[in-house]
């Protein structure tokens, strides 16, 4: 029988996290990120509040975390969302499950606002933002480069209503 268990991120999950971060890596189309950070690097950029595993069987298969998008007292409630789910559990769910679990941690946690960068040609990830009740604000037009190609993402928010 499948148990899906969606518990807070710890250090001892870095190896697992990492390895689903570098699938995401590999798909081209998941961050512009080129290479997996250390798990200090990790832990520095991430909200600690806010930082979720799926545990399916007792084995990690997706998390979620929340970074800040800026150190200003205006924007405190306001972070990125970051959703990653393995290779071989994509299309299970899990990565809704992950998110509305992420959106009831970040109000609890007084986050207002969450929004997502995702890249035009990921269908999958905008789709589960957008059935977690985000929406389109806005696509930003060559946005970053990876692997010398300009890509664009599609912009998405959240707002609380709490």
């Amino acid at each position: 029988m499948n148990s899906l268990v969606i518990r807070p991120l710890m250090n001892t999950d870095w190896e697992s996290v990492s390895r689903i971060y570098e699938e995401g890596i590999r798909t081209g189309i998941a961050t512009f990120e080129t290479e997996v950070p250390n798990w200090e690097q990790w832990n520095k950029k991430h909200v600690s509040s806010c930082r979720l595993v799926a545990e399916l069987n007792g084995d990690v298969v997706g998390f979620a975390a929340l970074s800040k998008v800026s150190n200003r007292k205006v924007y405190k409630g306001v972070a990125e969302v970051s959703v990653y789910v393995s290779e071989k559990h994509r299309g299970q769910h899990i990565g809704v499950t992950l998110l509305k679990q992420l959106i009831e941690d970040s109000e609890t946690n007084g986050f207002w606002t969450l929004q997502a960068g995702v890249f035009s040609e990921n269908s999958a990830s905008i789709n589960l933002h957008m059935q977690c009740g985000f929406r389109i604000v806005g696509i930003r037009e060559k946005i970053g480069r990876r692997d010398d190609e300009w890509y664009d993402n599609h912009f998405l928010e959240r707002r609380s209503t709490k």
